[in-house]
């Protein structure tokens, strides 16, 4: 494998459990950086979310946020980002909440975090904050960058209702369900970023645990799924690495480097 970038997931995959990327995955990406392979980012969390103690991964390459809805583009210096548009969103909102009132639902425009009710998902979603609370009727006043819901009963009545309209993931062992532009995803933010610099997505390799690192499997040259990731990724993966807590982003880059594992 000689890949010339190196696309990773977050959650679930450069990070362990506990939210944090050890010391020897940090040491394999600064070793990928100064080797001159490029990296590029792919998550579903938003700017604000991505700063890990004194680590700064927009250091090391390209972020790429929202699955792909958010991400700015080196070459042209130019921001990227595929809204869901406000009276869509209002639909959407309508339209959950007819078949579950207790739904709980929460919008993201590009870096703040909205609701109209109050809602806890520090556990859930490890986060620090809790999304702003405003009027529902503010709330659809907003093109929406990404609609979270949690506590629905059925996804497929979204799928089916909105599917060929917005992008729709379920992730987290099906406790979210996140909706975001129908163009928007993380293989097209890679293949618009590595193309700009006249790389194909047979030069990519990618790392991914969740539903969301579907497309991207399908489309990079070196797909390696997560000892932990779900089995649809591991069906199609050129290659199973250990668990994000074991430092499995680390082991492959480590053959590729052809470095010794950190001590």
């Amino acid at each position: 494998m000689n890949p010339k970038w190196i696309v990773l997931d977050l959650d679930g995959t450069l990070l362990n459990s506990k939210k944090q990327i050890s010391r020897r995955n940090l040491f394999a990406l600064q070793k990928v950086n100064s080797d001159g392979i490029q990296i590029i980012f792919a998550t579903a969390r938003p700017p604000r979310a991505v700063n890990y103690g004194n680590v700064n991964l927009s250091s090391f390459g390209t972020m790429v946020f929202y699955n792909g809805a958010l991400f700015r583009c080196n070459v042209t210096n130019q921001e990227i980002h595929y809204s869901i548009s406000k009276e869509l969103v209002g639909a959407i909102f309508d339209y959950c909440l007819s078949v579950d009132p207790e739904a709980n639902i929460s919008v993201e425009v590009k870096n703040e975090w909205f609701t109209y009710k109050s809602l806890d998902y520090r556990e859930m979603m490890k986060v620090t904050t809790n999304p702003t609370i405003i009027n529902i009727e503010e709330l659809k006043t907003y093109d929406c960058t990404k609609i979270l819901i949690t506590d629905y009963k059925n996804t497929e009545d979204i799928v089916n209702r909105f599917g060929d309209q917005v992008h729709i993931l379920n992730t987290d062992d099906g406790k979210l369900i996140q909706i975001m532009s129908v163009r928007s995803s993380k293989e097209n933010a890679v293949k618009y970023l590595i193309e700009s610099q006249g790389y194909k997505m047979s030069d990519v390799m990618c790392f991914g645990d969740d539903f969301n690192d579907l497309g991207l499997f399908h489309s990079c040259g070196f797909p390696i799924a997560m000892g932990n990731a779900i089995r649809e990724l591991k069906e199609i993966a050129t290659e199973i690495t250990e668990t994000n807590d074991n430092d499995g982003v680390a082991l492959i880059l480590e053959r590729i480097l052809h470095k010794s594992p950190l001590n």
